[in-house]
C-alpha cells in the first residue's frame, strides 16, 4: 500500500479524483502540477496513516517514514536545496487537507526546518538577513502553538512588549537584530512552559509536527465542524509536505487569496486581496489589513497578468468557481492550493445558473450544485452579522429564521399585546394545539421541551415564523411571568431574540435581514420543477397557509389539519358544547352549529389550491385537547355554556388518558363517535359544491388517520362513503400494524399517507415531545448520527415504508402514494421517497423549494446512473 504521493516539476503521483486517499488540498496541488502551474514540489501523506497515527497511539511505521525520505528527496531535487542542510536549506510547511474543505479547523506550521545554522545559512543565500530571522521567529510560534499547544499569548505578548520598547508601531518595522533578540526570547518562554529546549533537529520538527496536523483531526473545533457539517469521522486528514516560497521577502514579495468570482454574489469579477511582504497568516490573522486584488495590477502588473490566466485556467478545468492561495516570491508567482471556493447561497444560485448559460455545465449539472437545505436561508430573515448578540441559551432549531420581540408567556398575552402593535415571542414549556391563536400573533416560539416534529415545531414551520425548541435550560414561571436562564431573570415584555437556524436564544434585540428572493430563485426552482420526478404537495390547513405553499410552487395540499380550524375562539366553544354533550342528539345539535365553519373552511382552502388536489384529514387528536384545565378556564366555560364547573370538571377527569397519544385519538375517535366525522365529511361536499358551482375545479380526498387495523378504515368507509360517493377515501400510515398489514388496508384504499411523524413515535418507542434531551445525547456519543424526528430513518421506519408501498400496491396497483411527516422537507428523506416509488411528498410551505430541489437532484441521479 502507497502512504506518500509526490507532486513536483510537472510530475504527480495524484490526481483530483483522489480526495478519499490525499484530501482535496493534495489532490488539487497534485492537478495543478500535472496542468504546469507554478506549485512548489512537496508531497502528500493519504488519510489512512491519520487514521492509523489516531489508532496507534502517535506512532509511525518504518514503511512511512521510508517512504517520507524518498519523497523528501525527490522534493530536494525539484527545488535545488536540502532539508537540514547548513548550506543551501531547504525549508517546508506541513498543512492538513482533509477530503473536504474545513477552513482554519485544522493546524498547519510553516517555515520547518530552521535552527540557529539554517537560519543563518538562509540569511547568507538571499543576502537578507530580516527575512530569515523573520521567518525564524515565526516559526517557533507556530511549533509551539501547534505542536506543544502552547497559548499563544505568551509568545504575542513579548513581540507587543519589544515593538513598546523599540518604539515601532508595525512588525515590518522590526530589523534582524530584533528578530534575533525576540527569538532568544521566544525561546525562554518555550522552556519555561514546556520544560524543555525549542529542538533544532529538523527531522525531529517534521515528524512532530505531521503527528500534531493528524491529531487536530480529533480537536474540538474540528469535531464540531463535522458534526454540523454531518463530515464522517472514519475520513480522515491527509498531511501536505510541501516546499516553502516566501512572500516576505521584500517588496516585490507578497501573499494573497483569491476567488475567480465573487462568493458573495455570484458576479463574474476577479475578487481578493493581497499584502506585500508578508506570508499566508497574516492575510487570515487579520494582523495587517490586505489590499484589494485588482490593485495587485499597479504593484505588479506581470504577476497580475500571470495570475488572471492562472484564473481563467483553473475555472475552466474545475468547471466551478475556484479559491486560490498564492505567493509572490520575489516577483515569482507560486500557487499553495486550489479548491472549489465556499459560496453564500444567492451566490450559489447565480453561480450555477451562470456555468449553465455560459455552457460549462448542463441544466442537471447546475441542480446538483446547491445544498437544498441552504435554500432556506433565502426564505426567511437572518440576523445582521455585524449586529451584537449575548447568547444565553441554546435548543433546537425546529423552524429557520431570526426573530426579535417582547417575552410573552401564555397564548392570550401573545394576542393581547400583538393587539397594541408589540412584536412578541411566546415562551412556553410546550405549546398546544389551545395557543393557535397566541401562536399565529406572536413572531416566533420559543420552548423548554418538545423535539423537532413537537406542535410548536411543526406549526412554525407550517406558519413559517422562528422557532426554538428543547430549550431545558429555561425555568419558566407562568406564576412570576419570568423564565430564568444562565443566571438571567427575563420579564414578560423584555426583548428577546432568537435563531432559528442555530437554537440560539439571545439577550435583548438583534437586528434582523429581510429574506429576498431573486429572479435567479425563480429560474433555479423552475429548472428544478422540470427535472423532478415526485410530485410536491404542502401541508396547509388554512386558505393563507394554501396561497403561501402555491407561491412557493406546492402541487396540491398533502395534508390538511382539521382539528386547527376547532381552535378559533368563535369556533371553540361550539366544540366543547360537542364534547360535553350528554348524548348523541345533543352532540348532533352542537356538530350542525360547527358545520357552516367547516364548510367555509374547505370553500376556501379548495379555492385556494384550485386545479390541485387537496388530502383533508379528519379529526385525529383527543377530545381531551380542546377542554379548559385550569379552574379559573372551566369557570368562563361554565357561564359560556349553563354547565356547572363540576360537569365540566367530571368530563376532563373522564377523558383523561394515560398516554393520549396513543389513545382515544384519529379513527378510534370516529369509531365511537361517528357522528363527527360524518359532519366533517358532509362540510367537505357541500364545499365542494359550492366551489364547482362557481366554476372551480376542486379536487378533495379524504384520510382517515391512526388506522391500524384494516376493519377500522372498512367500518368508517362505509359509513362515510354514503356522504361522499365521488371522493377518493384513504388513510394515513402512522403505526406499525398499518405498514405489516398494508395490503389488507389497501383494499378499501384509493392512497395511503406516510404520517412520519407517529411513525418513528410508534416503532422507536420515542415520544416526539419528550425525547429531545436524551437524542441530544445519542448523537453526541453516536448511537444515532440523526435525531430520527428530524431525518427519516431509512433503515427501521423507512423499511416499513417501503414494505407498505409494496404490500399496497400488490393488491392496488393504482394506489397513490405519498408522505405528509415533516420528513416530506428534510433532503435526504425526500431523495428516499424518490427512491421507492412515491407519488409526493408533503412538507411546511416554506420547505417546498428544499423538497423540489432535492427531488430534482435524485431524479437527475438516476437519469445519470442508467444513461
Amino acid at each position: 500500500m502507497k502512504f506518500v504521493y509526490f507532486f513536483g516539476c510537472g510530475f504527480a503521483d495524484g490526481n483530483a479524483s483522489m480526495k478519499s486517499e490525499l484530501g482535496g488540498k493534495g489532490a488539487n496541488l497534485a492537478e495543478m502540477t500535472s496542468l504546469k502551474l507554478p506549485v512548489p514540489a512537496g508531497f502528500t501523506i493519504s488519510t489512512k496513516v491519520c487514521l492509523d497515527y489516531i489508532k496507534g497511539a502517535g506512532t509511525f511505521s518504518p514503511e512511512l517514514k521510508a517512504e517520507v525520505e524518498s519523497a523528501m528527496k525527490k522534493t530536494e531535487e525539484a527545488m535545488g536545496a536540502r532539508f537540514a542542510d547548513s548550506l543551501n536549506p531547504l525549508l517546508v510547511s506541513v498543512r492538513s487537507g482533509a477530503r473536504v474543505s474545513m477552513p482554519g479547523m485544522m493546524d498547519t506550521v510553516l517555515n520547518l526546518g530552521l535552527n540557529p545554522t539554517t537560519a543563518e545559512a538562509l540569511a547568507k543565500k538571499t543576502s537578507n538577513p530580516r527575512f530569515a530571522y523573520d521567518s525564524y521567529r515565526r516559526f517557533i510560534q507556530m511549533y509551539s502553538n501547534v505542536v506543544k499547544e502552547l497559548e499563544t499569548h505568551y509568545m504575542e505578548d513579548a513581540f507587543d512588549s519589544l515593538k513598546k520598547q523599540k518604539g515601532y508601531l508595525e512588525d515590518t518595522d522590526l530589523n534582524a537584530d530584533d528578530l534575533k533578540e525576540l527569538i532568544e526570547t521566544f525561546k525562554l518562554i518555550y522552556k519555561k512552559h514546556i520544560g524543555e529546549a525549542f529542538p533544532d533537529d529538523p527531522y525531529e520538527q517534521l515528524w512532530t509536527a505531521i503527528g500534531a496536523v493528524f491529531k487536530s483531526w480529533n480537536c474540538s473545533r474540528a469535531k464540531k465542524y463535522r458534526e454540523i457539517h454531518s463530515i464522517p469521522n472514519e475520513w480522515g486528514t491527509a498531511v501536505n509536505v510541501c516546499s516553502m516560497v516566501y512572500g516576505n521577502m521584500g517588496e516585490n514579495s507578497g501573499t494573497g487569496v483569491c476567488f475567480t468570482r465573487d462568493p458573495s454574489t455570484g458576479e463574474n469579477v476577479f475578487y481578493g486581496e493581497y499584502l506585500i511582504n508578508a506570508q499566508g497568516e497574516d492575510v487570515v490573522a487579520g494582523i495587517r489589513t490586505p489590499k484589494t486584488l485588482l490593485l495587485l495590477e499597479k504593484d505588479m502588473p506581470e504577476v497580475f497578468v500571470q495570475l488572471e490566466e492562472v484564473r481563467s485556467k483553473l475555472e475552466r478545468h474545475y468547471r466551478d468557481v475556484q479559491d486560490i492561495e498564492f505567493t509572490i516570491q520575489e516577483g515569482k508567482l507560486y500557487l499553495l492550493q486550489t479548491r472549489n471556493a465556499k459560496r453564500t447561497t444567492q451566490a450559489a444560485l447565480k453561480i450555477a445558473i451562470d456555468f449553465a448559460k455560459e455552457g460549462t455545465i448542463t441544466k442537471q449539472e447546475a441542480l446538483l450544485r446547491v445544498n437544498p437545505q441552504d435554500l432556506d436561508k433565502l426564505l426567511h430573515p437572518t440576523l445582521d452579522p455585524r449586529a451584537h448578540k449575548q447568547v444565553i441559551a441554546k435548543g433546537l432549531p425546529a423552524s429557520p429564521g431570526a426573530v426579535s420581540g417582547r417575552a410573552v408567556f401564555t397564548a392570550v398575552e401573545a394576542e393581547s399585546w400583538a393587539a397594541r402593535g408589540e412584536m412578541v415571542v411566546l415562551v412556553r414549556d410546550e405549546t398546544s394545539p389551545e395557543d393557535i391563536g397566541g401562536m399565529y400573533a406572536s413572531q416566533g416560539f420559543l420552548t423548554a421541551r418538545g423535539g423537532m416534529t413537537s406542535h410548536a415545531a411543526v406549526v412554525a414551520r407550517q406558519m413559517g415564523k422562528c422557532c426554538v425548541a428543547g430549550c431545558s435550560s429555561l425555568n419558566i414561571s407562568l406564576s412570576n411571568k419570568s423564565v430564568k436562564v444562565a443566571g438571567i431573570e427575563i420579564l414578560e415584555g423584555d426583548w428577546i431574540t432568537l435563531d432559528g437556524s442555530t437554537g440560539e436564544v439571545m439577550l435583548g434585540k438583534v437586528e434582523t435581514k429581510n429574506a429576498e428572493l431573486s429572479s435567479d430563485f425563480a429560474t433555479y426552482m423552475g429548472w428544478a420543477k422540470e427535472y423532478r420526478k415526485l410530485k410536491v404537495r404542502a401541508n396547509a390547513d388554512t386558505p393563507r397557509d394554501a396561497q403561501y405553499a402555491r407561491s412557493f410552487g406546492a402541487e396540491g395540499i398533502g395534508l390538511c389539519r382539521t382539528e386547527h380550524m376547532f381552535f378559533d375562539e368563535n369556533r371553540l366553544p361550539v366544540v366543547r358544547q360537542m364534547i360535553l354533550s350528554k348524548n348523541r342528539a345533543e352532540r348532533k345539535e352542537a356538530l350542525d352549529k360547527l358545520l357552516p365553519f367547516q364548510r367555509d373552511d374547505f370553500v376556501g382552502i379548495l379555492s385556494a389550491m384550485e386545479g390541485f388536489e387537496v388530502t383533508i384529514r379528519l379529526l385525529d387528536p383527543p377530545l381531551h385537547e380542546f377542554l379548559p384545565h385550569t379552574d379559573k378556564d372551566m369557570m368562563t366555560l361554565s357561564n359560556q355554556l349553563g354547565f356547572s364547573a363540576d360537569e365540566i370538571k367530571q368530563r376532563v377527569k373522564a377523558l383523561y388518558e394515560a398516554n393520549p397519544m396513543l389513545g382515544h385519538r384519529g379513527c378510534r375517535l370516529g369509531i365511537s363517535h361517528p357522528e363527527i366525522y360524518e359532519m366533517q365529511v358532509k362540510a367537505i361536499v357541500e364545499a365542494v359544491e359550492k366551489c364547482r358551482s362557481q366554476g372551480k375545479k376542486v379536487f378533495p380526498e379524504i384520510m382517515i388517520p391512526l388506522v391500524g387495523e384494516a376493519e377500522e378504515l372498512r367500518w368508517l368507509k362505509d359509513r362515510l362513503i354514503k356522504i361522499a360517493p365521488q371522493i377518493p377515501f384513504g388513510t394515513m400510515i402512522e403505526v406499525p400494524r398499518a405498514a405489516l398489514t398494508a395490503n389488507k388496508i389497501a383494499k378499501h384504499a384509493d392512497f395511503f399517507s406516510f404520517g412520519t411523524n407517529d411513525l418513528t413515535q410508534t416503532t422507536y418507542g420515542f415520544s416526539r415531545d419528550d425525547s429531545a434531551p436524551f437524542l441530544r445525547v445519542y448523537k453526541q456519543e453516536n448511537i444515532l448520527t440523526e435525531d430520527p424526528f428530524a431525518v427519516l430513518d431509512q433503515e427501521g421506519v423507512g423499511q416499513l415504508v417501503k414494505l407498505a408501498c409494496e404490500l399496497g400496491r400488490s393488491i392496488n396497483s393504482n394506489l397513490k402514494l405519498g408522505i405528509c411527516g415533516e420528513h416530506g422537507g428534510e433532503p435526504s428523506s425526500v431523495k428516499f421517497c424518490h427512491k421507492i416509488g412515491l407519488n409526493y411528498v408533503s412538507c411546511s410551505p416554506f420547505r417546498i423549494p428544499i423538497a423540489m430541489l432535492a427531488a430534482a437532484q435524485e431524479a437527475v441521479v438516476d437519469f445519470k446512473e442508467t444513461a
